[in-house]
């Protein structure tokens, strides 16, 4: 009796790639299996082939006459009833393993796989999984991934606006956060995510704590203090370009600066003997100022430069600069100062500007981490890490939405520099990333990790990415145009959420992660529904596709689209645009006037 699973019998075999010719006997396109329809030969979907004590799976990747192998289509002249398997796993008793041990004869039997056989391979529950969907073939099974892998192997959510990738995003944040029973499965859970348009604040309310440069709804103040940041790409924002000469005196003045620090207050762990100039010890930027300005503007009563003709000193704090009377010409004097001098009187005046713009406050004047003149401050740097990696709530959400975007690369490389740094060095104790691993979240991330020459963000991430599995830091990363990304950072991603993506540039990098003969899978990914993705790699038992847990409509990111035609239809309303000018001064998108 030939049984209602038979897809067909194998035909050819080339490695782990099978060509199956189809069993005549299948009339259509739906078998009806155990009361439960199946769609046969579904690219995708996956064909079981039984080898005695244990089973072969395999993914069809390929359907009929591209399928065919060269020789059947001269000996029978068509090809319409062939597919091409991809070998992917086997199981042993009752156990799933990546990868094969045998390979199949030809004419043996290839079957369709039912809801039992997917149990089979997905129904275990393993110390360190989450579940995240439900598989879109079988909405009974549910999908889950190894957690160790997601983190340690790095991973990326891809997929074009509107495909779901936020929600994606939330809800495999909340699976880690409590699962289906209510229960906390990882209490010690620490996740850092960059929100680059203030969409998860909502979704994530209760489970994390929250940060913004303009703090609302419970919010709390986000502080990058310039000092823990790069020295190098820290001047180079607040000067522009400097001559090489004037840019290693500039750093010679920091490092003395810091030195000056350590005697003025204890910072536990620094060594005046092996401090550098981007050892992370504070230094006042207005004292910076302060000194370097005075020898490009001073002049002296002597043509010797040794006696100053200061009028006034000025007032570093205010960044008033001290005032002398103008050079003259001749013997008499006031005479140019000659000692000292840098030729950066542009670079100075851009330093003012950028230290008195108020746009900058949270990384040029950080709250309580801003140094005093003498470099003191009131809080140290544990206590910023802390606040955003030491906290009882399982999850960061750095809201970004408020930073201007000529500043976002430089920003960003600036708290991933803190955050691994920190998490690098102190790797042998229990804070450290080896002890409580970290996953970094980073939203948009085509706006910063691109391929241009001077991307300060994405060198950080490639560190990150070949060097962040030792120390217990992972990076997932989120965009809406893979094609954008760095090729560097994607490459070393174990693991992809592949959403709807239309692109076919796009396409072609999802494809270049995946085995040669899966590309009838990625074909699939213009058609996927909204919040349905392709699950690919290391964290994934199979590549599959399935569809991702909704969160509650009040855990849900605000990134839906508007609804238009509901809001059009409306009676004319005159509106406030006074409220409008105002949201837009206070970067404040719920600002009213109570």
């Amino acid at each position: 009796m030939i049984a209602p699973t038979l897809l067909g019998h194998v035909g050819a075999v080339a490695g782990s790639t099978i060509s199956v010719r189809q069993f005549e006997g299948i009339a259509s396109g739906i078998a009806i299996i155990g009361g439960r329809s199946y769609r046969v030969g579904q690219v995708g979907s996956f064909v079981r082939i039984p080898q005695g004590y244990h089973n072969l799976y395999g993914i069809i990747a390929d359907v009929g006459a591209t399928a065919a192998p060269e020789t059947a289509v001269r000996q029978e002249g068509h090809s319409d009833w062939w597919m091409t398997v991809q070998l992917v796993g086997e199981i042993i008793d009752a156990t799933f393993e990546r990868g094969i041990s045998q390979y199949p004869a030809i004419r043996d039997e290839v079957h369709l796989v039912t809801e039992d056989d997917l149990a089979r391979i997905y129904g275990t529950i393993d110390v360190g999984q989450v579940t995240i969907g439900r598989l879109s073939a079988a909405e009974g099974i549910p999908v889950r991934i190894d957690l160790d892998k997601l983190v340690s192997r790095h991973s990326a959510v891809l997929g074009s606006t509107g495909s779901g990738k936020s929600t994606t995003i939330a809800s495999l944040l909340r699976s880690i956060v409590t699962d289906d029973s209510g229960a906390v499965p990882f209490p010690s859970a620490r996740v850092l995510l960059l929100d680059v348009h203030g969409e998860y604040a909502s979704a994530l309310k209760g489970a994390a704590r929250i940060f913004k440069v303009n703090p609302s709804d419970g919010a709390e103040a986000l502080y990058i203090p310039y000092w823990a940041m790069d020295i190098g790409e820290t001047l180079q924002f607040l000067m522009g370009k400097v001559e090489e000469k004037s840019l290693t005196s500039i750093q010679d003045k920091i490092l003395f600066e810091k030195n000056a620090s350590l005697t003025k207050q204890k910072f536990l762990g620094a060594d005046p003997n092996s401090l550098t100039v981007n050892s992370p010890i504070p230094f006042s930027l207005k004292k910076l100022w302060y000194d370097l300005i005075d020898p490009e503007i001073k002049t002296t009563k002597d043509n010797q430069g040794l006696q100053s003709a200061q009028t006034s000193p000025g007032d570093p704090d205010k960044l008033i600069a001290p005032t002398y009377p103008a050079a003259a010409l001749g013997t008499a004097g006031p005479f140019l100062n000659k000692l000292g001098v840098l030729s950066i009187r542009r670079q100075l005046a851009q330093l003012r500007s950028r230290l008195l713009d108020r746009q900058y406050d949270f990384m040029l004047h950080p709250g309580k981490w801003e140094p005093a003149l003498d470099g003191s401050v009131e809080r140290d740097l544990g206590e910023l890490l802390e606040s955003w990696i030491g906290h009882d709530r399982p999850i960061t959400v750095l809201d970004l939405s408020g930073i201007p975007s000529d500043v976002m690369s430089r920003l960003i490389a600036g708290i991933l520099n803190i955050i691994y740094e920190g998490l690098f060095w102190s790797r042998e104790i229990p804070e450290g990333g080896r002890s409580r691993p970290q996953l970094i979240v980073m939203e948009e991330a085509h706006r910063y990790l691109g391929k241009e020459a001077d991307s300060p963000a994405r060198d950080m991430v490639q560190r990150i990415v070949k060097e962040g599995r030792k120390f217990g830091v992972g990076a997932m990363i989120v965009s809406q145009r893979p094609s954008e990304i760095d090729d560097t950072i994607l490459s070393q991603c174990g693991t992809f959420f592949a959403l709807r993506l239309t692109n076919a540039t796009d396409r072609a990098k999802v494809q270049s992660a995946l085995p040669d003969n899966l590309s009838g899978v990625v074909d699939s990914l213009p058609v996927l529904r909204t919040g349905e993705a392709i699950v690919i790699g290391e964290a994934a038992k199979l590549p599959i596709r399935c569809r991702v847990n909704l969160p509650s409509e009040e855990n849900r990111p605000q990134s839906g689209d508007p609804p238009v035609a509901s809001a059009w239809k409306q009676a004319f309303k005159k509106g406030k645009y006074d409220d409008v000018a105002a949201a837009w001064r206070s970067q404040n998108p719920s600002w009213s006037k109570s």
